[in-house]
């Protein structure tokens, strides 16, 4: 038996002549803010502002980065503002001032605190953090032996 297995799923339906549903409403919704403010404002302030956001508006509408829309680029940028950041940095300096007191024994494992609800980038995480812990105390030895 063969079935037919829908192609081009990705490919939005052009439903405004050429435009897609999500462009049509951009282009409309700058076009009319940009009428209201050449209503409300005298024409030296409303004629760039205007420009301005029906510039935006087509940018929205038309502008793929990487094949993404612009919308989702400026979600993604204001996340990454938004956000708190995570900088690990290498402190072998501090590492060798630090007393063999301050260390802790051979035998014990640091914990690892979990960073997010996702597992496997918390696993990640972990053993990237072990992994170089566990360089750090070759090295350390290394260092000790010559």
């Amino acid at each position: 038996m063969q079935f037919q297995v829908p192609q081009f799923t990705d490919v939005e339906d052009k439903i405004f002549g050429p435009l897609t549903l999500k462009q049509f409403v951009y282009i409309a919704g700058g076009g009319g803010l940009g009428f209201l403010l050449w209503s409300y404002l005298p024409a030296v302030i409303a004629v760039p502002l205007a420009l301005a956001v029906i510039g935006f508006a087509v940018a929205l509408a038309f502008v793929k980065v990487h094949n993404k829309p612009l919308i989702v680029i400026i979600e993604a940028a204001f996340m990454y503002f938004v956000h708190s950041k995570l900088y690990l940095w290498n402190t072998r300096r501090e590492k060798r001032k630090q007393s063999k007191a301050e260390t802790l024994p051979s035998g014990e494992v640091q914990e690892v605190p979990s960073l997010s609800e996702n597992k496997l980038k918390s696993l990640a995480w972990s053993l990237d953090i072990n992994e170089r812990i566990r360089l750090d105390r070759e090295r350390e030895e290394q260092i000790t032996t010559t």
